[in-house]
């Protein structure tokens, strides 16, 4: 039997064998009453960890069927799209292709986006939604999201604020009601650690208002559907349930470790990563003040074959994580979220510095 291989890449990431084994419990009807309990208590569990009253709705889908979602619900007369790496453009991307009105708020890759840049453009009355990515998984850059929120809220409380959390939540610190979110949408495979293929979007009630106004915005994310169907503990379609199962034990697993010793200990892994880097001398990719807790990016300073490095730890059995789109060969990136411990971090990099000669 070939050996695991220990997945050190910013999703998917290892899923804990407890978390594996609930997703082969038996089978139940999407529309039996023992559903709608299983619906009810793991939407509850995400409310509470996220800190709102929104309703929570669960997709079977990537978070980038949830982009085309937020579009399609909102229908912007023109959005605003915080653009600094590879996703928060293809989202842009998305925002377009589904036929609406966008503009790019854009900066350097590697770059952060302050509250003021957005104020700027915020301030003409141009635009009614905004869009931001909290954590940019292809550089490793975390926005600042409680100062951007809490401005929206004093400022902008028309202007509907959608967020990408793919890399984010149950990483980092996210308080939906406190920080004005209008629609939070993320994918499981990261720091929820469980499989690809299923995704969670919260949503505010002017939200569900807004999309009542809306024609044509299809049959699969329609969120007023998907609010009726939530009301009586189902989804609108057959559902994935056995993801459903892994994420009951992992909400478990979760308010075990408590929410906020989870964050700490992310951010512990964070600041032990980047420290290992610099007395390596790698220079992060994320601007100071704008470092990510689940995912570092360094900069190739090192001129290693990023490549060969990643067949040979895969050797080891360790899948490794080159630079993403054009940064492929000049960056890589080291994820400390999901399942990531000291211990196998430490072996982690214990691997890397044995192949690098560091």
């Amino acid at each position: 039997m070939k050996k695991a291989v220990s997945l050190f890449i910013p999703g998917p990431v290892d899923v804990a064998p407890e978390v594996a084994a609930a997703m082969t419990r038996p089978m139940i009807g999407h529309r039996s009453p023992a559903f709608a309990d299983l619906y009810r208590e793991v939407t509850a569990g995400i409310a509470a960890l996220m800190s709102t009253r929104n309703p929570v709705f669960l997709s079977t889908s990537s978070a980038t069927g949830l982009w085309e979602a937020a579009a399609r619900n909102l229908a912007p007369r023109k959005a605003l799209c915080c653009v600094n790496g590879a996703f928060s453009e293809r989202w842009f991307t998305t925002i377009q292709k589904c036929g609406f009105s966008a503009d790019k708020l854009e900066v350097e890759w590697g770059r952060g986006i302050a509250p003021d840049r957005i104020r700027e453009r915020l301030v003409t009355g141009a635009y009614d939604v905004l869009t931001l990515v909290h954590n940019e998984t292809s550089t490793g850059v975390a926005e600042p999201l409680e100062a951007i929120g809490r401005m929206m809220v004093e400022e902008f409380p028309d202007v509907y604020f959608a967020v990408d959390a793919v890399s984010s939540m149950v990483g980092l610190p996210i308080r939906i009601d406190d920080w004005g979110i209008d629609i939070l949408l993320a994918s499981v495979q990261k720091a929820w650690a469980l499989p690809p293929g299923f995704s969670i979007c919260i949503v505010s009630d002017r939200v569900i208002r807004r999309s009542e106004t809306v024609r044509n915005k299809g049959y699969y994310f329609d969120f007023v559907a998907w609010a009726a169907s939530a009301q009586k503990g189902q989804t609108i379609i057959t559902p994935s349930i056995p993801h459903m199962y892994g994420l009951q034990t992992q909400i478990e697993r979760i308010q075990k470790e408590g929410i906020e010793n989870r964050y700490e200990r992310y951010r512990r892994l964070a600041e032990r990563t980047r420290s290992w880097g610099r007395s390596r001398g790698l220079t992060l990719f994320s601007e100071e003040g704008y470092h990510s807790d689940t995912v570092t990016c360094f900069r190739n300073t090192r001129n290693w074959d990023l490549a060969d490095l990643g067949d040979r730890l895969y050797a080891e059995g360790y899948q490794f994580s080159n630079g993403y789109g054009k940064l492929k060969g000049s960056a890589f990136r080291i994820p400390h979220m999901g399942e990531i411990t000291d211990r196998s971090l430490a072996a982690y990099l214990d691997c890397i510095d044995s192949l690098t000669g560091s």
